[in-house]
């Protein structure tokens, strides 16, 4: 008997992988990328005092389609000049066990034109 294990599940193993690397402090937080089918989110995270400073998400922007690349610039985007208005210039990017590519890639190009370095 074969054990299928879902495609969330082996995201989540990725993840964590990831996590065990890279932590967002004061100086330097993180910028957590969350995709489902409909939306996509980012949030800056300070993990040593384990509090969110800003996020953006297709929902907040109340976009018609939250699910594709333009979405993911715009999400970008907006998370970049939260950001900016914060003081925070630099931040760790976590792809949240995504593939690079797609709208993940398009939210860190974004973000990174809006100012953010990483």
């Amino acid at each position: 008997m074969i054990n299928k294990v879902s495609k969330n599940v082996i995201r989540e193993r990725k993840h964590a992988r990831v996590r065990a690397k890279i932590s967002g402090t004061a100086e330097c937080p993180r910028l957590c990328v969350f995709r489902s089918n409909k939306h996509i989110e980012a949030q800056i995270i300070d993990d040593v005092k384990r509090v969110t400073l800003c996020s953006a998400s297709s929902v907040q922007l109340k976009l018609e389609n939250g699910s594709n690349v333009e979405a993911a610039k715009q999400v970008g985007a907006k998370i970049a000049e939260k950001a900016l208005a914060l003081k925070i210039k630099n931040v760790v990017f976590d792809r949240g066990g995504y593939l690079y590519h797609g709208r993940v890639a398009a939210l860190a190009d974004a973000a990174r034109e809006g100012g953010l370095e990483f």
